[in-house]
């Protein structure tokens, strides 16, 4: 009998929107929502829509999930692996690619506003306050980015 080997699969590719702004002191801000159903810190993301770029996608979260709108970034900052909660297929590995969206507006209504919370964080802070340790360097990396705009 031979060896079995693993094949590997495709992870399923979500996007999501990285919202910054400078606050007091000229310094960058993160702006984090929480999850519907885990009520845990992270950044706006959501499928990717057909006929629209990654990052457009990205931009229509931000304004859905946290009520926020702005100039999103085409040039991602990276992505992470998350593990998603699916109503109808269980647990999903994705790989989610992360745009930052520079914040002009926010909105004091939004589409998701009764079904999650929204805090801005020092970029520190957002790096301490999400799970995953992908997107904290992320987050991280978001100041040299910032720096060079």
């Amino acid at each position: 009998m031979g060896k079995l080997r693993e094949v590997p699969t495709a992870l399923l590719v979500q996007t999501g929107a990285l919202p910054w702004r400078m606050g007091r002191g000229k310094r960058a801000e993160v702006l984090l929502v929480t999850g519907r159903r885990s009520g845990r810190w992270m950044i706006p993301k959501g499928w990717p829509i057909r006929g629209k770029s990654l990052a457009k996608a990205a931009a229509l979260e931000a304004f859905e999930e946290a009520g926020v709108k702005g100039t999103v970034d085409s040039r991602p900052l990276g992505n992470f692996r998350h593990t998603k909660q699916h109503l109808t297929f269980g647990l999903l590995d994705v790989s989610i690619v992360v745009h930052p969206l520079a914040v002009e507006s926010e909105l004091p209504k939004w589409p998701e506003d009764d079904q999650r919370e929204r805090k801005w964080f020092t970029i520190k802070k957002a790096a301490q306050a999400v799970a995953s340790s992908d997107l904290k360097r992320i987050i991280l990396d978001l100041k040299s980015r910032v720096a060079r705009a």
